[in-house]
């Protein structure tokens, strides 16, 4: 199994709520909102206790929130791959491959800018973007939750970083078979099977984490106001 391979595997833990020491997901089906996530969900409950940084909780509910967390920091690790990288993922001390207690890092939680390297020798770098909120209070730098769900359904990369090359690979495309347009780390096709009501979950979660001034190519140094 190659390193891509793997980091794609230990990135789709989210659409499942338990993950097999073998790191083999189970099919989690969509289902309608009466079927879980109200305040009487313990995934809620351990949602919030989970969640490793202060939230916003002004004028969101706290059911969809917990739920998010649950779905972000247990089900899944998305900060595994969307924080800076193993160096800096937790708090001094904090490392639980280290035998210590977990602590996030929260001057990198989501805050992206983890560089997964090329596709292929030459080719340009796949970097982990911000997913904490900006200035507008929107996470994902902004993003609206249609704009959230288009991303997650169809795996369009909304930023358009890595064109496929027209010539001979550089740092600034992405060779054939890989498809530009499409996010090559992110496990997008298992996420889009998550229910609309799970997606809006993370949704609402994202947008109430703190802001993070990451490292995300292009992104703007005064994001968080």
């Amino acid at each position: 199994m190659t390193r891509m391979q793997w980091t794609k595997i230990a990135c789709a833990g989210v659409v499942s709520s338990a993950i097999g020491i073998a790191g083999t997901l189970s099919y989690v089906p969509r289902v309608t909102a009466q079927n879980g996530g109200g305040n009487g969900d313990s995934r809620v409950q351990i949602g919030m206790a989970a969640a490793p940084v202060h939230l916003n909780m002004a004028g969101k509910n706290p059911a969809q929130v917990g739920l998010g967390s649950y779905l972000v920091n247990v089900a899944g690790d998305c900060n595994g791959c969307h924080s800076a990288g193993p160096q800096t993922e937790y708090a001094p001390g904090g490392n639980p491959y280290f035998g210590q207690t977990q602590r996030m890092n929260p001057a990198t939680y989501l805050g992206g800018g983890r560089d997964f390297g090329a596709l292929i020798p030459g080719s340009a770098h796949i970097i982990s973007r911000n997913l904490t909120p900006d200035a507008s209070g929107l996470p994902i730098g902004g993003d609206s939750f249609d704009e959230f769900l288009h991303t997650v359904r169809t795996g369009i990369d909304p930023d358009h970083l890595h064109p496929n090359c027209s010539g001979a690979p550089n740092a600034d495309c992405i060779p054939q078979p890989f498809n530009g347009n499409l996010l090559q780390i992110m496990p997008w096709p298992n996420f889009q099977d998550l229910s609309d009501q799970d997606l809006r979950a993370i949704y609402e979660y994202l947008k109430a984490v703190p802001c993070i001034q990451g490292n995300y190519p292009g992104e703007s140094p005064t994001r968080c106001g």
